[in-house]
Order: C-alpha cells, then sequence, then structure tokens
C-alpha cells in the first residue's frame, strides 16, 4: 500500500481535491439554485433532484469542456510549435526522445506498439484523440444542460421555450463556453512564458535552477 501511494501521490492527490471541489460545487450550487427557484416563486428541490436540473449539468460541463479543450490543444500544438526557452516545449535543434519511432523490442512497450499496424498508428495519437473526444462529450453535454437551465427558467416565468436548434446561437451558451476559455488560454500561456524566466527546484514543469533562460525544456 505505502508502493502504490508512493508511486501515485500525484494522481491520487488531485483526484482528492477534484472530490473536494466537485463537493463543494454540488453543496453551493444546490443552495444557489434553490435561492433562485425562491426568486421565481417556485418549490426548492432535494438535493438528488439538483443533479438532474440543467444548473448543475451546465455548471459542471463547461468547466470540463474548456479543460480537455486546453489539454489537447496544448498536447497537439507541441509537436508543431516551439517557444525558445520554454520547459513546456521541444527544442527543434536537437532529437526529441518524444519523437523516436516505437520498436516492439523495446523492454516494457506497451501492447499496442507490440501489435503494430493500424492499432499502433491509432496509439500513436491516442492522448489527443481521447483529450478532443472528451472535449466533444462536454461541450455537447455543457450544451444540453444550459439548454435546460434556460428552459427551466423560462417555463418558470411563463415564457415560450428555446429550441436546441435555435439556442445554439444564443449568447448565453457562448458566453459561458468563452469565458472559461479565455482564463484557460491563459492559464497555458503563462506556464509557457513564465517558465522560461522563473523555476520551481524539485518541479517537473520547471527547468533546473541552474539552467540558462534560452534553454528549452526540462
Amino acid at each position: 500500500m505505502k508502493t502504490f501511494l508512493r508511486n501515485n501521490g500525484l494522481s491520487i492527490c488531485f483526484f482528492v481535491l477534484f472530490i473536494a471541489a466537485m463537493a463543494g460545487q454540488i453543496l453551493f450550487g444546490f443552495e444557489e439554485y434553490n435561492k433562485e427557484l425562491m426568486e421565481l416563486g417556485a418549490p426548492s428541490v432535494s438535493v438528488s433532484s439538483y443533479f438532474s436540473t440543467g444548473h448543475f449539468i451546465e455548471s459542471t460541463f463547461e468547466n470540463w469542456e474548456s479543460e480537455f479543450l486546453q489539454m489537447g490543444l496544448l498536447v497537439v500544438m507541441t509537436i508543431f510549435l516551439q517557444q525558445k526557452g520554454s520547459s513546456e516545449s521541444k527544442d527543434f535543434d536537437k532529437d526529441e526522445e518524444v519523437d523516436r519511432v516505437p520498436s516492439a523490442t523495446r523492454k516494457g512497450a506497451p501492447g499496442p506498439v507490440k501489435k503494430g499496424g493500424l492499432i499502433l498508428k491509432i496509439y500513436k495519437h491516442s492522448l489527443s484523440i481521447v483529450l478532443f473526444l472528451l472535449f466533444a462529450l462536454s461541450f455537447l453535454a455543457h450544451f444540453y444542460g444550459s439548454l435546460k437551465d434556460e428552459n427551466e427558467q423560462l417555463s418558470l416565468k411563463g415564457k415560450p421555450l428555446e429550441t436546441a436548434s435555435k439556442y445554439i446561437t444564443d449568447s448565453r451558451f457562448w458566453f459561458e463556453s468563452f469565458q472559461n476559455w479565455q482564463s484557460e488560454f491563459l492559464s497555458i500561456f503563462a506556464i509557457i512564458v513564465l517558465s522560461i524566466y522563473l523555476r520551481q527546484i524539485g518541479s517537473s514543469q520547471s527547468k533546473p535552477v541552474d539552467a540558462p533562460h534560452r534553454e528549452t525544456g526540462e
């Protein structure tokens, strides 16, 4: 057990933080939603009912959508684009380990590498494929939740409901998306540029403390 925790400490820590933050979102989102219902003269809902509301679905997936988008773009853009001096960039002036040709004879090579063929071709791009697939699914869930929340509010106000074909161009939906996208792109820009000049000893996201500013990569 001790070895397992040591070997998986980073993922475990962030998963625990995710669960804690999700619990906080549910708690305060539930209270906020019931406040909105009270203002509209509607009865409050239970916690279990809250999970199926547009309010919960929209607020959850609009954030997941932006996270998967920024990570997918970072993975793909670092293939073709370089930032001189950044720990987040490859050095195009030398051979990088990530660009080496997969070898089935390499010790510990994953199964798809040993199988070769189409499976290997897909596996070589599997990280970006899955990240963009998760983005697409989150985007659809966000759209569904946002539309549902909009119609729940319209229904309580006695107004006509929105259709999916009309709501896809609605300013509210795209405002929800872009307000999250811009923050994710800013955070990636910040780590790319700041890692050129600043250091954090012991972190894989930083260059060695004594590395020159113009040295690219870790």
